[in-house]
Order: structure tokens, then sequence, then C-alpha cells
């Protein structure tokens, strides 16, 4: 056998040797990064039914005329706001901004154009009714006049 068959030999066996190295590493670091991902291995786990979920009785609890899951009064249209508002965000989120219906119908065609929200068709009425008489606009005006204050001198 001459010297360029030898090497040519060696080449290909060199070549072999870390095409298998590289393939190995690969298969490693793709384990690897499943692992981070699911490192349960689910794929290769036995399926197990889920777990039931809890559901709780008391969804549409009230307690001293509050509903006690998302803290609304309770009144007419409350199961409207409910089903409606809630869905997206947080009860304390209505509670917070007092409008008149106006405004709420304002806010209501925002939400339409800019996030998403559906048309309410005839629960709309019920929802701005329900929020006008419940979480009408506070007027709060300036503060007290202070009174009775003892001043004093600041020296330099």
């Amino acid at each position: 056998m001459s010297k360029k068959q030898n090497f040519t030999r060696q080449l290909k066996r060199a070549t072999l040797i870390i095409q298998v190295a590289i393939g190995l590493t690969l298969a490693s670091v793709i384990l690897l990064v499943y692992f981070y991902i699911d490192p349960t291995l689910s794929a290769f786990m036995p399926e197990k039914e889920p777990a039931p979920i809890a559901v709780s009785e008391d969804r549409n609890k009230i307690e001293d005329g509050i509903h006690v899951r998302t803290g609304l009064i309770e009144a007419d249209g409350l199961m409207a706001v409910v089903n409606n508002c809630t869905n997206c965000h947080s009860s304390k989120l209505v509670i917070q901004n007092r409008m008149n219906a106006e405004r709420w119908n304002a806010t209501i065609k925002w939400m339409q154009e800019t996030q998403n929200l559906w048309d309410l068709g005839d629960n709309q009425e019920i929802i701005v009714n329900y929020l006008v008489s419940n979480y009408p606009p506070k007027s709060i005006g300036r503060r007290q006049n202070l009174a009775e204050v003892d001043w004093y001198v600041l020296e330099d």
C-alpha cells in the first residue's frame, strides 16, 4: 500500500471519528435543552390523568352586599359586569374608575376599538347602568383649609 493510500485511509478514519464526535455532542446538547424545557421528558413518560380542577362553590357568594370574589357591590347588573368585564381585567380596575354614563360608554368604545372587546349588545346598557348607580364619580374638591396650626419660624 502506498503512502498516499495510507494517508487517505487515515484521513477518512479521522473524518469519521470527528463526525461521530460532533453527532454525539449535538445529541447531548439537544437532550440538555430538552431537559431544560421539559424536565419530566413527558414524551417518554406514561400518560397520567390530569388532576381535577377544584371548582369553588362560592364563586358567586355574596356577603354584606358585596360579591366576595370580585369585591363588586351586589345590585342589578352585577353578573353582567362580572361576566363581561372581569374576563380581561381585575374588578379593582372597575371599582377605582368612577365615571358618568357618557364616560363609561366612551371607555367601552375605546376598549372595543383598541383592546378587542366584543360587542356587548344589550348588556352594555345594563353594565353602564350598574356602574353609574354603584360607582358614580366622586366630587373630591380641594382639601379643607388648615386650622389651628402652631406655626414657627425657621432660624438660619
